[in-house]
């Protein structure tokens, strides 16, 4: 009878030591959980984080009534724009990047000529004899006078510290006329109706 109660106090023993066990697996199984989880969400936070937004707005220039605003913004190593323009005449207009954040003058003139960091002739984006960083095209503007364009180029960058990409500091100018981009050094692109600084 003695065995017998030994027997049954093993076997007791034995199942409460593996329920033990069993608890603490599970234990760590739901730590390893919680910290992946927590993980996935500082990465989720880092990745907002690195997206920058910079919105300008349009002025008017050379007696115009331009007016607009202009949305930078970047992510994962691209720059995507979309400026949105109203009060234009019907018809493409050119719009470039300037090398001065300067929108002081009435002319627009104080923004100097287009952003040329890597001292390349004037001409279509992407051509393969050369193009300003500032060279950004034409759009079109409908019978009401407005117009919409976006654009996106991993050649450049909002407050980096690298002086060819960097487009702070710089302005968005909207010509009257077209740009050709032939026309050395700007594409005879006319009047400067338009300006917005890039400052950060």
């Amino acid at each position: 009878m003695k065995t017998l109660n030994l027997a049954v106090l093993a076997l007791i023993s034995v199942v409460l030591v593996n329920c033990k066990d069993g608890k603490k697996e599970d234990k760590t199984v739901d730590d390893t959980m919680t910290t992946d989880m927590t993980s996935d969400t500082d990465m989720e936070m880092e990745e907002e984080v690195e997206e920058k937004i910079l919105e300008i707005t349009l002025e008017p220039k050379s007696e115009s009534d331009v007016k607009g605003t202009v949305r930078f913004t970047e992510a994962e190593g691209i720059v995507s724009m979309e400026a949105k323009i109203t009060g234009l005449s019907e018809g493409q207009h050119a719009i470039h990047l300037h090398e001065k954040a300067d929108c002081s003058s009435a002319d627009g003139k104080s923004t100097g000529g287009h952003w040329n960091p890597t001292a390349e002739p004037h001409g279509k984006w992407g051509a393969e004899s050369g193009y300003h960083k500032g060279d950004i095209g034409n759009f079109n503007a409908n019978a009401q006078g407005e117009g919409t364009i976006t654009f996106a180029t991993n050649e450049w960058c909002i407050g980096c510290d690298d002086d060819q990409k960097n487009i702070v500091g710089k302005a968005v100018i909207v010509h009257q006329g077209t740009d050709d981009f032939t026309s050395q050094p700007s594409g005879a692109a006319g009047t400067r109706i338009s300006c917005a600084a890039v400052i950060q």
